[in-house]
């Protein structure tokens, strides 16, 4: 069976971890987008001033305040979405908890932790969601994976291993769905380092506070990733060139992908002088202050990226570059087809040589007569009107000579 997918703005969506971060910008850019939202996750409060935020702005939004790791919270959320707007066309899987820790002093209950709420949550709402949507007609599902979810990073190895499986999972599922012909698409997006306030919920056991490395990009990107493949069947997505760049390189050089992961992304790489924001601190096992889709720290935060773009929409970025190199072919071609002159044009005398040595070859020279447009250090002759001229010459006639 076909996938077919409704337009966003006739659509309602559920997220969860809607509280801040990613959940958040997504939840605020699908309502401005026209779909109705449920926002789902721990903290009553957040998620009442969230909804409260959208609604002023002409949104349609309600809200559950709900543990995803609860048995039934997969049923709660869906009878909640039936009572307030009919159902559900998409869920998106976004909880998720983390720490930042070396492995070998993370508790088996703090790993479990990790993957009760972003695996073990996001398998049986998938389980679900699934069951729903074909009775439904069709719909989709949106799983959040990371760059994490094929490379590792050190100090980071819980969460790490959590996304590997996420996409484990995703991938499974997906051709298992399609395989038996349900109308439900199953995407995976696996954003790079966001300027969420991730770190500053995250457990964090290094000597400073956390952050993620650069290139840092903004978690309004990873919304309308989320928002496209709720509208648009795709497989995954990548939010950020430089972690599919880092990913690409882990799957063709994976030691060479470890030793630059050991030299460059050990605890002063991922640490900075910021705290977080009272209140924040470690949401491991219990809600902290939530409400805001961006860090509270002050680093550059990209605002595009050209290879999402191009993951969205494969067919227009390719005949785009295929406009490109047409038309450089042809202002190439136009180039070499310019008749040539026939007349040779008249030699000027070789300039004086601009070194002690007699030579007159040096990058910095030729640079010097680019940016400048003279030969430094000297200033030009103009020859006297040649002899035997009735009238004053033309300038076209006057030729430049060295003294």
């Amino acid at each position: 069976m076909a996938v077919t997918l409704k337009p966003l703005s006739e659509q309602t969506i559920v997220i969860t971890g809607a509280s801040s971060g990613i959940g958040l910008a997504t939840a605020r850019r699908a309502a401005r987008e026209g779909a109705r939202v449920l926002l789902v996750a721990r903290n009553e409060d957040a998620l009442r001033e969230a909804v409260e935020g959208i609604r002023l702005r002409g949104g349609k939004a309600d809200h559950l305040a709900i543990d995803v790791t609860a048995a039934d919270a997969p049923e709660r959320i869906g009878a909640k979405a039936r009572e307030v707007f009919g159902g559900f066309d998409t869920w998106v899987n976004d909880a998720a908890v983390a720490l930042y820790a070396r492995l070998d002093e993370t508790g088996i209950d703090e790993q479990r932790r990790v993957f009760d709420v972003g695996y073990f949550a996001m398998v049986a709402a998938s389980l679900y969601a699934a069951r729903e949507l074909t009775a439904r007609g069709g719909g989709a599902i949106v799983n959040i994976g990371s760059i994490l979810s094929d490379r590792s990073v050190p100090v980071q190895g819980a969460y790490s291993a959590m996304k590997h499986a996420v996409q484990g999972f995703t991938e499974a599922f997906r051709m298992e769905l399609e395989a038996d012909g349900k109308p439900v698409s199953v995407t995976l997006v696996k954003p790079a380092a966001i300027d969420t306030p991730y770190p500053e919920h995250a457990r964090n056991r290094m000597d400073q506070p956390a952050r993620v490395p650069p290139v840092v990009y903004d978690p309004d990107l990873v919304a309308k990733a989320i928002c496209f493949a709720a509208a648009h069947q795709k497989r995954d997505l990548t939010v950020g060139g430089t972690g599919m760049a880092m990913t690409k390189m882990s799957n063709l050089l994976p030691r060479s992908a470890d030793r630059f992961m050991e030299k460059f992304f050990k605890e002063e790489a991922q640490t900075t002088d910021t705290p977080a924001a009272p209140g924040a601190k470690d949401n491991l096992f219990q809600p902290r202050a939530d409400g805001r889709a961006r860090s509270n720290q002050d680093h550059y935060v990209r605002k595009q990226s050209l290879a999402l773009e191009a993951q969205m929409r494969p067919w227009t970025t390719a005949a785009l570059l295929g406009g490109i190199g047409v038309a450089a072919g042809m202002l190439l071609s136009l180039r070499g087809s310019t008749p040539r002159r026939t007349d040779a044009p008249k030699l000027l005398p070789p300039p004086r040589a601009h070194q002690p040595d007699g030579t007159d070859a040096s990058a910095s020279y030729a640079a010097g007569i680019a940016d400048e447009g003279t030969i430094p250090g000297s200033e030009p002759v103009f020859s006297e009107r040649p002899a035997g001229s009735p009238v004053t010459p033309n300038a076209a006639e006057i030729k430049v000579v060295q003294p």
